[in-house]
């Protein structure tokens, strides 16, 4: 039988409150002060916190704090990556963020979903056995070489091609293929880019 953890990586439905996982979304949060309270000049404790935090990262990672994330450890940041304040990654699956990217202030990534309807979502409310919503999650992947501008939301599943420049404030909603600009909301591919 599957833990928790097993199924939600499997996108499969799985339970948030699982002690588990609750517990390392209790160290995520700790960590994430603690990187938040680091001083900016200490690069190597501020390394040290990545690499707890984080399922893996390459060289020359950057976050400005305050950076939101709900595990950190299904993250993964390829090589010379900055994200930049105020970001949010809902990692109930795996963002996958490949080298050279830069993504602006206040871009959110979702992995999480919920079934559209309430009586779905939640249950029997009068069964009292509800301590969270129904989820399910889908992985992001974001590719080399791509920059997502400030405000963007992704949702949950989007692949993003090598080479991709995301207009600020976009909401992607659908996969985006190599080398175009796109923005929009919904998203959506305006030109090649060169």
């Amino acid at each position: 039988m599957k833990i928790e953890k097993e199924k939600m990586l499997a996108g499969e439905p799985y339970n948030p409150g699982d002690p588990a996982l609750l517990e390392r979304w209790h160290e995520a949060k700790r960590l994430l002060r603690l990187y938040e309270q680091t001083p900016t000049t200490d690069r190597a404790r501020l390394t040290e916190i990545l690499g707890e935090l984080l399922g893996s990262h390459g060289d020359g990672v950057w976050i400005t704090a305050p950076f939101f994330a709900d595990y950190g450890d299904n993250i993964h940041l390829g090589s010379n990556c900055e994200i930049n304040a105020n970001c949010v990654f809902l990692d109930c699956n795996t963002i996958t963020i490949g080298d050279n990217a830069l993504i602006a202030p206040g871009v959110h990534i979702y992995t999480a979903y919920h079934p559209l309807s309430p009586r779905e979502r939640f249950g029997d409310p009068s069964s009292g056995d509800f301590a969270f919503c129904k989820t399910q999650a889908k992985p992001v992947v974001i590719g080399d070489n791509v920059w997502i501008g400030g405000g963007s939301i992704i949702m949950p599943g989007i692949r993003i091609g090598n080479g991709v420049t995301i207009g600020a404030g976009s909401v992607v909603t659908k996969d985006i293929p190599d080398g175009v600009l796109a923005f929009g909301n919904p998203c959506r591919v305006i030109r090649e880019i060169d």
